[in-house]
């Protein structure tokens, strides 16, 4: 029977019949033949699971028990995976006299931590000091020489190998983590806008003059007039977009990890840009431009130039005016990606802002083409790039789990969309809260009018008045006069 044969020790030599074994022992068997057989998950990969795995399509475990209770099952396996390492590091140690054939195929490292203690002599007097010491090592005799080290025979030795560095990436993101995410995200984009800014400098630097180097017979450009205000006119369309994309972006509820993904996309894109503006310089699309080659500018103008480039963000309204950044379109890029994060970040049926968006980038690129500022391949390359990288890059962080389960090369093919978005939850719901919460207190609506509180009379007052009040008030006729008077006037009469 498959339930009644042995496993191996080692969870990374599991097959799928293994796992589909394990699932059974530990009481899942409804999911034995789904996560093993169907998905093809062998001890490697059950390794890897995280929750989003096994709540997400295609496995899409939808009860919460039975999630805790497969996860808490590879947790063991994984505490039992560094026993069975640690305990090869300890025998290695008692066996000095090992050829050490074990380590030749050996990749991982071995960390060993152990406290080192040194002797000093300060004002005359001997003062030990003990250092906690980290190293890592490859072979068995470094092992042994590092171990030895340890004055006070305290070690702790670790396997380091690349399927743990994996597991530290893939594990389910938590807040800080995705926090961090973000500013390595953001630190990647300005360093690669920052490049691209220095490539724009050298770029014009040694732009083609354009008396021996006309433009360039191009279709759209050969039909349309120039006109002076359109690249002006492209990027207030920008801005709008903008605008509009981080009102949305401010809002939703996943703005750190769609800000990470912005960043990251953008950041890849313009690095790009850099290699295609370098290699290949484009003459003047237009006899409009005034563009001189700078051959004998020094390094620090050209690193003044790129950071005036930078800190304006290559904006033509900031006063920003570069030549032979051609090949491709910086401004088509950034306004079509905009475009493709609004549609993707709002709801389905907010079809009119997503109509107001295409239409606008859609004059933004015929506004770029009117002003000759660009060859129409320049736009074009733009803005097929932009949208194919968007979409290549959501279907892999949607995805991320089972494309990478199946074929490890997607690591090494996609290592920013790795890195980025294993462990992140995927497609995210667009919802949309404030990113604080606001307080009012009620007392600025609901305050109630206070009646007056009475003065404290004083005993001895009222005693007072109650007894003027006994002698000296007289009773009322109905007439409102006093009788007492009316008695007394009869009798004067």
């Amino acid at each position: 029977m498959l339930d009644a044969k042995p496993l191996p020790a080692d969870p990374n030599d599991w097959r799928c019949e293994d796992v589909a074994v394990w699932l059974r022992k530990i009481g899942m068997t409804k999911y034995a033949d789904l996560i093993a057989m169907k998905h093809k998950v062998d001890g490697k990969c059950l390794l890897a699971l995280t929750d989003t795995d096994l709540k997400d399509p295609p496995v899409s475990i939808n009860c919460l028990g039975d999630i805790k209770k497969i996860l808490f099952g590879i947790k063991t396996l994984n505490e039992k995976v560094l026993e069975i390492g640690t305990s090869a590091v300890s025998n290695s140690h008692h066996r000095p006299q090992s050829n050490g054939n074990a380590w030749k195929n050996q990749k991982d490292g071995l960390l060993v931590e152990y406290n080192e203690q040194n002797h000093l002599s300060i004002s005359g007097e001997d003062v030990v000091t003990t250092t906690r010491r980290a190293e890592i090592v490859q072979d068995e005799e470094t092992l042994l020489d590092t171990l030895a080290k340890s004055t006070d025979g305290t070690s702790t030795v670790q396997l380091i190998s690349r399927e743990e560095i994996i597991r530290q990436v893939e594990r389910p993101d938590t807040y800080f983590k995705s926090v961090a995410k973000l500013l390595i995200a953001f630190a990647y984009s300005s360093l690669s806008f920052l490049m691209t800014s220095f490539v724009m400098v050298l770029v014009h630097d040694r732009v083609p003059d354009t008396k021996t180097y006309p433009p360039l017979p191009d279709i759209v450009l050969d039909n349309v007039p120039h006109i002076p205000w359109a690249f002006d006119m492209c990027e207030t369309i920008g801005l709008v977009l903008a605008i509009v994309w981080f009102t949305v972006l401010f809002f939703h509820n996943e703005r750190v990890i769609i800000a990470r993904r912005m960043f990251s996309l953008l950041g890849t894109v313009f690095l790009l840009r850099c290699f295609t503006m370098l290699i290949t310089s484009l003459s003047v699309p237009g006899i409009h431009l005034q563009c001189e080659a700078r051959p004998n500018t020094t390094m620090q103008e050209k690193l003044h130039k790129a950071f005036h480039i930078w800190s304006n963000l290559g904006m033509s309204l900031h006063g920003v005016r570069s030549c032979g950044d051609y090949m491709f379109s910086g401004h088509t890029t950034v306004i079509t990606m905009i475009s493709h994060f609004i549609t993707e970040y709002t709801p389905a049926d907010w079809t009119g802002l997503h109509t107001f968006t295409w239409v606008l980038n859609c004059f933004a690129i015929f506004l770029i083409l009117a002003a000759h500022e660009h060859y129409s391949i320049d736009v074009f390359i733009a803005f097929y790039i932009s949208s194919r990288m968007f979409l290549y890059y959501h279907a892999y962080a949607y995805n991320h789990a089972g494309i990478t389960a199946t074929d490890y090369r997607m690591r090494t093919w996609f290592p920013l969309g790795w890195f980025f978005e294993y462990g992140s939850q995927g497609k995210v719901e667009n919802e949309f809260s404030l990113p604080f919460s606001i307080r009012i207190p009620r007392r600025i609506f609901f305050a109630k009018t206070e009646k007056p509180t009475p003065k404290p009379i004083s005993p001895k007052l009222t005693e007072t008045n109650r007894k003027k009040s006994s002698v000296v008030s007289p009773k009322q006729n109905g007439n409102g006069n006093c009788k007492n008077h009316n008695s007394h006037s009869k009798k004067h009469n």
